[in-house]
């Protein structure tokens, strides 16, 4: 059976367009009551990348976007919950994102996953992780909303909806595991088997600004106004990965999530239903780095390896931008950053190059390098 993938235009986070967006994409998908049923418990998964920032920097699902979803939930007498794991032990991490005055509003539980505890939970099928421990408030809902950004990743290429259930874990469980799974194909396959523990019944993908470029924080944000819909999240990814450039097995979170059954990636097999890729697809789209997939089509397994290694981004300190916040030394999952006369330098024999100080720095003092070799790979293969 194929998948269905709503695709609607959205060119601003403005009330009525976002009414016509969100509602028509349910509408095209067989309607909300058709996947959540009436006073059902609900958690919603939202995109909120740890440390704070304003949804205009395009890093976190816009709260405006959310707002439109919880207004459709509330329709059917939802019980709401809208969360996510932030660096912060209470909800005041939400107050500059907007989340925490919208949800006020909206008289819905808004709450940080740590303060909710998690269980242990098995993954099932899982080919790097066996079990994980996931949020009580999500195994606790009778159904899961996933709303993620649609954004590169300068270590997985893309993030979207699978991706975004890495953040119904523990904190100090994501550090470890960026530490077990150091490369992107390897810590690709490790979301998967996450995913598989808790996949959401429902997928909205807020497109309508995404980001480009050195992604998911520190790129630049680009108006596609696209709104996305979808009760199979590979296949939204997949989807959103057309779009904007990329292949259905350019990005491991896609392959290995089709592969194992967990969705569809297969064009050919997910129906299109609102606006047709032909017109959708964003033309130039900005990458950070190589998807692993398309290395694999295009080298011979020989220098796979060779040439990877010297495509990876590795992470350096713009000391002049550096303002000693510390957030990027909180991030690290093995200890490379040090903090030194109130400004951060990153140990590179103790680097693991999994970028996560790049992804917590809001102040643009983390910038990738490659070697030069690495650019005219990259040139190579129009990245």
């Amino acid at each position: 059976m194929s998948a269905k993938v709503a695709v609607v235009r959205c060119p601003s986070y403005e009330t009525r367009r976002l009414l016509d967006a969100v509602g028509g994409s349910l509408e095209l998908i067989g309607g909300l009551g058709s996947v959540i049923g009436r006073g059902s418990r609900v958690f919603v998964k939202i995109n909120h990348l740890s440390p704070a920032s304003s949804p205009e920097r395009a890093i976190i699902t816009h709260p405006l976007f959310t707002r439109q979803v919880l207004a459709s939930l509330k329709d059917l007498g939802a019980e709401i919950v809208v969360g996510d794991d932030i660096l912060s032990e209470s909800v005041a991490g939400f107050e500059v994102s907007g989340y925490d005055a919208m949800c006020r509003e909206m008289g819905v539980r808004l709450i940080n996953l740590r303060s909710a505890g998690f269980r242990e939970v098995p993954c099932p099928g899982g080919e790097a992780l066996k079990s994980v421990h996931v949020s009580a408030a999500v195994l606790d809902a009778d159904a899961i909303v996933d709303l993620p950004k649609l954004k590169t990743h300068s270590f997985t290429a893309f993030t979207g909806a699978v991706k975004n259930m890495f953040g119904v874990i523990p904190c100090g469980s994501r550090h470890d595991l960026h530490s077990r799974f150091p490369t992107s194909e390897a810590f690709g396959r490790m979301l998967v088997d996450l995913f598989a523990c808790v996949p959401p019944h429902l997928t909205l993908m807020d497109g309508i600004v995404a980001m480009e470029g050195f992604g998911p924080a520190a790129g630049s944000a680009r108006p596609v106004g696209l709104v996305l819909a979808g009760r199979d999240a590979v296949a939204v990814d997949a989807v959103a990965q057309d779009i904007v450039g990329f292949g259905p097995d350019d990005v491991e979170t896609t392959s290995s999530a089709a592969r194992r059954g967990l969705g569809t990636a297969d064009p050919g097999a997910i129906e299109i239903v609102g606006v047709p890729l032909a017109e959708a697809r964003v033309k130039r789209f900005r990458k950070a780095s190589l998807p692993v997939g398309l290395l694999k089509r295009r080298l011979p397994a020989s220098l796979y390896a060779y040439v990877q290694g010297r495509l990876v981004l590795s992470p350096e300190v713009v000391h002049a931008a550096c303002t000693g916040c510390g957030e990027c030394f909180d991030a690290c999952p093995c200890g490379a950053v040090l903090m030194e006369g109130g400004r951060a330098r990153i140990n590179r024999e103790a680097c693991i190059r999994c970028l996560c100080c790049h992804e917590a720095c809001r102040s643009g003092a983390v910038r990738l390098r490659r070697s030069p070799f690495g650019w005219a790979l990259a040139s190579l293969f129009r990245l």
